[in-house]
């Protein structure tokens, strides 16, 4: 995926309705979503996930760090933007990077 990552620019991203309200309740742009995707890093990996696998990407070198979760359809190389979200330490430990022990 991190390959994928680094050619977002060639690659249709497709935002998915939820993703597009959430963002807006949250005051979050499209393009703090596309520099979190193109400037964090991958946390977790869902393999499992339906109909593709999804990412969860981290970026929390900023003010308003931020989490992305897309899925990735290899076979049309599109894009899709899942939900996106401004991480907290109820949830995630104190570097909003790891996961509590609690939470999956």
């Amino acid at each position: 995926m991190k390959s994928l990552i680094a050619k977002l620019e060639s690659i249709d991203i497709f935002w998915q309705k939820h993703a597009l309200q959430r963002m807006f309740e949250r005051s979050i742009s499209r393009a703090e979503v596309i520099f979190a995707l193109k400037n964090g890093k991958i946390i977790e990996e869902y393999h499992e996930d339906y109909p593709y696998p999804s990412v969860l990407v981290a970026y929390v070198e900023v003010i308003k760090p931020l989490h992305v979760v897309f899925s990735y359809d290899k076979e049309s190389e599109k894009l899709y933007i899942i939900t996106a979200y401004i991480p907290d330490t109820k949830h995630f430990e104190d570097d909003l990077i790891r996961r509590k022990k609690n939470e999956k």
